[in-house]
């Protein structure tokens, strides 16, 4: 049922694609925001059932008081933002980094693939199409984005062509090699992903790309796992899943527009979106991942 699920979310997702790239709208224009409304709404809901398996979490460990979970969360949330103030190319390269495996793993997961070292770099490399593509299709584009948010873009994994052409290559081998492992109709899903992703980066601006990538395909998917999680048949799930979700959604976009609002006393409007969109989500990706890791390995046990 998932699997078809995914399959289904897929093709309809390339059709959008296909069809959002043939107007001149979309390949005309950043739409910034657009962007902005989407990732804090649509892209941050996904995580917006941490506090459940946070409750998960602190009730192996015979604790009943969120305030802990709370507190663990927003701590790493705030040393991102510190971490980035002082040294801003080192922590953005670890999120592209981190970002790579989760987009990765977490898009391929429902597949139940292999576990182990070998299928970790697999999914590095299928996630960093997320990353690769647009400094090939629209490079100064995405330099410019970089530069915004503190990157050094002189760096040579940004400045030399041949390795991003590399990395490109190994993403889509890595995909098809994951795909022939499950040896499974329904991981087809992961070529028609990559297409749709290839096609974003190829046609629109680079942040338009991302953000249609992050709340369309990625968000969607992991959200579709977590409603399939409290109840396997979704016309139930649907409407338990908003209305878990919607508290922290909605506590999220607000600090993301306050801090926008402030950004703007400073810089531009595309600058300040940059800014909130990508160490927004750095932001939040470190806390969300560790407590995917952890509840993951307690699993194993």
């Amino acid at each position: 049922m998932l699997n078809k699920l995914n399959l289904n979310h897929s093709i309809i997702f390339l059709i959008f694609c296909l069809v959002l790239v043939s107007l001149d709208y979309f390949r005309l224009n950043t739409l910034l925001y657009t962007c902005l409304f989407l990732v804090i709404t649509i892209g941050i809901s996904h995580g917006s059932l941490d506090n459940l398996k946070g409750k998960k979490l602190l009730q192996l460990y015979n604790i009943n008081n969120m305030a802990y979970f709370y507190l663990g969360y927003v701590f790493l949330s705030l040393f991102v933002i510190i971490f980035w103030l002082f040294f801003p190319s080192l922590l953005l390269i670890l999120f592209l980094i981190i970002a790579s495996y989760h987009f990765g793993k977490e898009d391929s997961e429902f597949l139940c693939i292999s576990k182990g070292l070998f299928f970790d770099i697999l999914f590095f490399l299928k996630g960093s199409i997320v990353i690769s593509a647009p400094l090939i299709f629209q490079k100064s584009k995405t330099l410019e984005i970089f530069d915004t948010i503190g990157m050094n873009t002189e760096l040579i994994i940004f400045s030399s062509d041949l390795l991003v052409i590399i990395f490109v290559l190994l993403s889509i081998l890595s995909s098809f090699i994951i795909v022939s492992s499950v040896r499974n109709l329904y991981a087809l899903v992961l070529v028609l992903d990559l297409m749709a992703i290839l096609v974003l980066n190829y046609f629109l601006q680079p942040l338009l790309a991302f953000t249609l990538y992050f709340c369309f395909l990625h968000s969607i998917r992991h959200s579709i796992s977590l409603m399939y999680e409290l109840d396997k048949n979704l016309t139930k799930s649907i409407p338990i899943f908003f209305k878990k979700s919607l508290p922290l959604t909605l506590l999220t976009g607000v600090l993301f527009v306050i801090i926008f609002i402030l950004l703007m006393s400073e810089y531009d409007v595309s600058n300040s979106i940059n800014k909130v969109v990508f160490i927004g989500l750095a932001a939040l990706t470190l806390p969300h991942i560790t407590l995917e890791y952890i509840l993951e390995k307690k699993a194993e046990i």
